[in-house]
């Protein structure tokens, strides 16, 4: 069971042994050696610059496109779910959006406000953060096509902002300076009608309620596409919609989602990966790859 310890600021929350079950979308994954969220960004460089040289560092939104293993993390985790999510509207149709606004707010959010660009957001279930990190990308849309600049932050709590051109970005790829994490970004929209980009997100979210299986717990799409095709296409085509290993199991609704239908280890979902990656190679000579970042170790 995980233990709290003394926390250095008012919001602050450090955890000793804490189960990732408890904080990614499959909801299953062993326990982080700690497990810190900020109260706030200068909170945030703190507790960066007292880590000892060589801890390793994993980046947690709302767990979402994340597959820990049973042994857990030996390291720390840093969680900014519900951290570092202040949305701000500034002049010229900009928005600064802090790393851990969750993306669907983002999109409800700058409709509201009467800016156009975004809804594509609302159909990606994780924070800005990791949508920064993978340029995710939903309904035609992908996030960097929207960046003005980010900000970032080292290990010795160097908070940076940097431009696009500093960047490599390409289908759910993105490559910059190293050692450096997102802590926000500006995003460039334009004008339009609120009440017609409402509707266009609602529109999204019926497309996606009717093709993925909201509800369930998965991590997301768990490959990428390969050039000119579709893994669900693949996957489906190779007989193994439905598929399972323990309680994880290849969607009945969408090929490309692995969900957990209770009691799932991560030793599960990792090893239906393994065997649908098998299978398409076998059957089309494609190796998928997968969009889900797999960490820790086994049990």
């Amino acid at each position: 069971m995980a233990n709290q310890v003394e926390a250095r600021a008012v919001g602050t929350m450090l955890l000793y042994d804490e189960p990732m079950a408890k904080h990614t979308s499959w909801r299953t994954g062993g326990p982080a050696r700690y497990f810190f969220q900020p109260e706030d960004l200068a909170d945030l460089v703190d507790f960066l610059r007292s880590l000892p040289e060589g801890e390793p560092i994993l980046w947690v939104g709302l767990g979402s496109n994340l597959l820990v293993r049973d042994g857990g993390f030996p390291g720390t985790v840093v969680s900014l779910k519900g951290r570092l999510d202040a949305i701000e509207r500034l002049e010229g149709g900009r928005l600064r959006v802090g790393a851990g606004a969750a993306c669907a707010r983002v999109a409800r959010e700058a409709a509201r406000a009467g800016l156009c660009g975004v809804a594509f957001l609302a159909g990606i279930p994780g924070t800005m953060g990791g949508a920064l990190a993978m340029n995710a990308g939903a309904f035609g849309g992908e996030t960097w096509d929207r960046v003005v600049r980010v900000r970032t932050i080292d290990r010795g709590g160097t908070l940076r902002w940097r431009l696009p051109q500093e960047y490599e970005t390409g289908y759910r790829r993105v490559r910059g300076p190293a050692g450096e994490w997102f802590v926000g970004c500006e995003l460039q929209l334009e004008r339009g009608d609120s009440s017609l980009e409402s509707a266009r997100i609602q529109s999204l979210l019926r497309q996606r309620g009717a093709r993925q299986p909201i509800g369930e717990a998965s991590a997301g799409s768990t490959f990428r596409n390969p050039p000119g095709d579709h893994a669900a296409r693949l996957i489906e085509a190779a007989g193994l919609k439905g598929f399972a290993i323990g309680a994880a199991q290849v969607s009945p609704k969408h090929a490309n989602f692995i969900i957990n239908r209770g009691g799932a280890t991560a030793a599960d979902i990792e090893a239906v990966i393994r065997h649908v990656r098998q299978v398409v190679a076998e059957r089309f000579g494609v190796l998928l790859e997968p969009e889900v970042k797999i960490v820790g170790e086994p049990a």
